[in-house]
């Protein structure tokens, strides 16, 4: 068995009725940062052993993408799509199979973006193989799209529909005040110019595509036929959708249309977050856990800030730090796991410090926690 499996079968077993009920917040497009969580590879285990997985499964683009990564000048800018579609990803799923590892047993995955596509991973809608295969395809074909990108905007959708255009839309609603929008060059440039003489605050996010727009629905559309050579599965963990606001079912997860076009369609983080953390949603009336398993601590600052959370029902533990930073990448996690020592398996916790190990693929070796285990059980 291979580390996102293996942990499949810690993730679907039930949580002890005293601990609170966790859900898996990934991130994705935006959350990338130079140096990004390096201080855990080659130190943490499993964290290595599922990133060179994703790596070696790329072939030459895998490593390419690593030296990238792990260099000071990367060949490739990290907010290419080349490069931090490919990274976001793997660090997703190895922060998340990592988090199976300790014991921890999630209730529901709610990922934004491309943290969505983790997500499958890690509920076991589709193998890491098969994953990494549609990423690869994903990516050449959005590399395609013409040149564009994406601001965050202090204001509601509402506010910023007049200055809306065919080209430049909507691309993410994370709270009732806070969108991102998204589109080609110059559209883009045109509209945050508009904004600005409107007085509405924004800054460009760290994208060089406008994902969410429809400047990028024909790239899209091209890799339709990858989903359809791969299998899709029912999760055996709830995925809340950050493009439906629900718990993704059939027949819907099996299609392959629904996961070829996220990146063109627009992202309702917000309304997915409130389902989570309802009365509906899969954590029930709560007390909760929210960790975050990607890169940097965005998606926890939008959820510290919800109402379930400030009333004080769940609290917020980021597994990475904001900054970059070997030692911070260190100090983070540990101080993740001593937070998360009440829904883990203590015996499976670290003890204090990481462990040193070979940063090369362990694919063929009998090894516990090697990336596929986390899906296939």
């Amino acid at each position: 068995m291979n580390a996102v499996a293996s942990a499949a079968g810690v993730v679907a077993a039930a949580a002890g009725d005293a601990a609170p009920s966790v859900a898996v917040l990934l991130p994705g497009q935006g959350s990338q940062y130079p140096g990004m969580l390096r201080g855990l590879y080659g130190t943490e285990p499993v964290f290595t052993r599922v990133l060179d997985e994703v790596f070696e499964r790329l072939g030459e683009e895998g490593a390419r993408t690593r030296d990238d990564w792990l260099g000071h000048s990367p060949g490739v800018p990290l907010d290419d799509v080349r490069r931090a579609q490919p990274l976001l990803f793997g660090l997703d799923v190895a922060l998340g199979t990592l988090l199976a590892s300790w014991g921890v047993r999630p209730a529901a995955y709610l990922g934004h973006s491309a943290g969505e596509y983790a997500a499958a991973v890690l509920a076991g809608i589709m193998s890491l193989d098969d994953a990494v295969d549609v990423l690869a395809a994903r990516v050449e074909s959005l590399a395609g799209a013409p040149p564009g990108g994406m601001v965050a905007v202090a204001a509601s959708a509402a506010q910023v529909a007049p200055r809306l255009t065919p080209q430049v839309v909507v691309a993410a609603v994370n709270a009732p005040s806070q969108v991102m929008l998204a589109g080609p060059h110059p559209d883009l440039g045109e509209v945050t110019a508009a904004l600005t003489e409107d007085g509405t605050a924004w800054m460009p996010a760290k994208a060089t595509t406008g994902y969410h727009s429809p400047s990028v629905a024909g790239a899209c559309a091209a890799t339709v036929p990858a989903y359809r050579r791969i299998s899709l599965r029912a999760p055996h963990t709830p995925v809340v959708s950050g493009y439906t606001g629900r718990e993704l079912a059939d027949p819907l997860v099996r299609e392959p249309r629904f996961w070829a076009m996220q990146p063109s369609r627009p992202v309702h983080f917000g309304a997915a977050l409130s389902h989570l953390l309802g009365p509906r949603g899969p954590l029930g009336a709560g007390p909760f856990l929210l960790v975050e398993a990607g890169p940097g601590q965005g998606l926890s600052t939008v959820a510290r800030r919800h109402p379930a959370v400030t009333r004080g029902a769940g609290t917020v533990v980021p597994l990475s730090p904001a900054r970059a930073g070997a030692e911070r990448d260190r100090a983070q996690l540990a101080e993740a796991a001593r937070r998360l020592r009440p829904v883990a398996d203590p015996a499976l916790l670290p003890a204090g410090s990481a462990h040193t190990v070979a940063s090369t693929p362990v694919r063929g070796k009998d090894t516990s926690w090697t990336p596929a285990d986390a899906v296939r059980h």
